[in-house]
């Protein structure tokens, strides 16, 4: 398709630039690959996959403490760490080998090496080879942050979670996004005592406040120890433990680790993208328009370097629609990124697709209408669990379309993905309530809201 040696050179091998490679190959593209980690990137092996790994574990102690106060007889329980950790990486290597396989069958070349542009179509490995591709398309992720202040090289990542044989007992994680909600979460019931000191007032600035509020509430019923206000300035090392000081309460506290989940940063350093005129953005992402096309022609970027929304099945969208536009004869073939739903992986999980009510107010004023359902689900009532579920519709017009839907409770990662969908298919509230629910379910709430 070209007088290159590749059609298209990826650079990157997560979910995203996985999905490039297959997707261009599939359009008869010759593809190469840099990758000098684990194939799959952060989501298969410091994220989303191991992640979940590690919460259908607490789901498990959980269910067996609400077990025995329905009256069976089981004791509280904690995993096995090193017998969990090996059944999680035996479902990784899985993982791995299936890429491998696809990989040699669809005939793409993977380069076990960093790849630096020299130009727009010339790539120099690591070791000095030189390799040229009419596109360019850059999949290299982003990185945890470590924040500038004394003592911070005492405090681990969240990636380093991963490698943890056992649980800490005394906990502090910095931050209040979601992966620290899902850190916190996650060590609190997998047996540690876990403090979340958070700088601002609230959790997840990017959810909704009231199912923000409640998701803190029932972190404090798990027995997290949630701290607002809490402004990180020093770590010091208390012989081989660490004390965090915040001059906010906190500083007489010695943890046996502490990590720091403040957001993560682009990759996009030593790619040569800067000599090039590669435009990168404040946080040093790639500055991508809505065909995921750089400021250099011929140079793409995608997933969380682009700087978008940084989601794995969202890196995996983009790369499909940017090699169907680029080799499938699709020239305005792109991504729609309004409405991308979302889950917090804790106990229960919070979900959310469209905008949340202060969005909701502050674009549509007085049109906006809210509907709630509180309520505790049914094995939480009968083991006497205080733990709630919050359901809430966003709706706007006399139509009441519904522009938000977000759920906190038991199912609010499964129940979500179908009202995502009627959500971008224009739902409004009276389609809901021409709807029979399915009872008892959690779910029915959704359809049963302002009846």
């Amino acid at each position: 398709m070209s007088g290159r040696d590749y059609d298209v050179a990826v650079l990157g091998g997560g979910s995203g630039g996985l999905a490039a490679a297959f997707r261009a190959a599939e359009h008869g593209a010759r593809v190469v690959m840099f990758e000098p980690a684990q194939l799959g990137g952060t989501c298969v092996n410091a994220g989303c996959v191991p992640k979940k790994a590690m919460w259908l574990a607490a789901e498990l102690t959980q269910r067996i403490a609400l077990a025995a106060e329905l009256g069976f007889d089981v004791e509280p329980a904690q995993p096995d760490w090193p017998q969990l950790v090996a059944a999680r990486q035996g479902y990784i290597a899985n993982i791995h080998a299936s890429y491998r396989r696809r990989l040699d069958e669809a005939g793409i070349g993977v380069v076990p090496r960093h790849g630096r542009l020299l130009d727009a179509h010339t790539l120099q490995c690591s070791d000095g080879v030189r390799t040229s591709a009419e596109h360019v398309v850059i999949a290299t992720g982003a990185q945890p942050l470590r924040p500038q202040l004394p003592g911070a090289e005492l405090g681990r990542v969240s990636d380093d979670f991963f490698a943890l044989r056992h649980a800490p007992a005394e906990v502090a994680i910095v931050g209040g996004g979601y992966i620290a909600v899902e850190l916190a979460n996650l060590l609190q019931l997998l047996g540690s005592r876990v403090h979340l000191l958070v700088q601002g007032d609230r959790l997840l600035d990017r959810f909704d406040a009231e199912l923000a509020g409640q998701l803190a509430e029932n972190l404090r019923q798990q027995g997290v120890r949630v701290h607002f206000g809490q402004r990180v300035r020093e770590l010091r090392d208390e012989g081989g433990r660490v004390r965090v000081l915040t001059g906010n309460g906190i500083d007489r506290q010695v943890f046996d680790q502490a990590y720091f989940a403040i957001g993560r940063r682009p990759n996009t350093r030593g790619l040569g993208l800067e000599a090039l005129g590669v435009a990168l953005g404040e946080k040093d992402e790639v500055v991508v328009d809505e065909y995921q096309d750089s400021s250099v022609p011929g140079i793409h970027a995608i997933g969380d370097v682009a700087g978008k929304v940084g989601l794995t099945p969202v890196a995996i969208a983009a790369a499909r629609k940017l090699m169907d536009r680029l080799f499938g004869g699709r020239a305005k073939a792109r991504l729609d990124y309004d409405n991308v739903p979302s889950v917090v992986f804790t106990h229960p999980p919070l979900g959310q697709v469209g905008l949340s009510e202060e969005q909701a107010r502050r674009c549509h004023g007085d049109a906006v209408k809210v509907y709630r359902s509180d309520f505790r689900p049914m094995l939480n009532a009968l083991a006497g669990s205080p733990v709630r579920s919050l359901f809430k519709l966003v709706c706007v017009g006399e139509d009441e379309r519904v522009v938000g839907i977000h759920l906190l409770g038991e199912g609010a990662d499964e129940i979500l993905q179908g009202f995502a969908v009627a959500l971008k298919m224009g739902l409004t509230r009276a389609q809901l309530e021409d709807s029979v629910a399915i009872h008892p379910t959690s779910a029915e709430e959704v359809v049963l809201m302002g009846r």
